[in-house]
């Protein structure tokens, strides 16, 4: 099964604007890749939701619920630094890591920027949905 860490961003836009992100987030729902998130990621989420864009608790704690049906928690043991300009970067390469994912779906550009960590491939979620990495039999770094 194909296995993803999506950045905090993805999540951001899946659940307040809808689009190509949600449909990412909405391919994982249903079964079709495994996706993988940290306490980090999800912590992340909360705060632009509720700061940035206003939130109210209760709908945040709602979507919240509705994704950890489905989005695997982990707790990356791995601490990373020196490779991103921003730091909370660093946190989505761990879990990508502690997920042993095959794949990064970011909208981070500085991220992206990096094209594959540890033979981890980061795309958009654009590049992601186009290619249809979920379709090949036998997954590859």
């Amino acid at each position: 099964m194909l296995r993803v860490t999506a950045d905090s961003n993805v999540y951001v836009s899946a659940l307040n604007f809808g689009g190509v992100p949600r449909a990412v987030v909405g391919l994982a729902a249903e079964g079709t890749f495994d996706l993988y998130a940290s306490a980090h990621i999800f912590s992340e989420v909360s705060r632009v939701l509720i700061e940035k864009l206003g939130w109210p608790d209760a709908r945040l704690e709602a979507a919240l619920e509705t994704l950890r049906l489905f989005v695997r928690t982990l707790r990356p043991q791995l601490s990373l630094a020196g490779i991103c300009q921003d730091p909370d970067d660093h946190r989505i390469l761990e879990c990508a890591l502690e997920a042993d994912a095959h794949l990064i779906v970011s909208g981070d550009s500085d991220l992206r920027l990096l094209g594959n960590f540890h033979g981890i491939r980061i795309l958009s979620p654009r590049q992601f949905l186009d290619s249809r990495p979920w379709e090949t039999e036998h997954l590859q770094r």
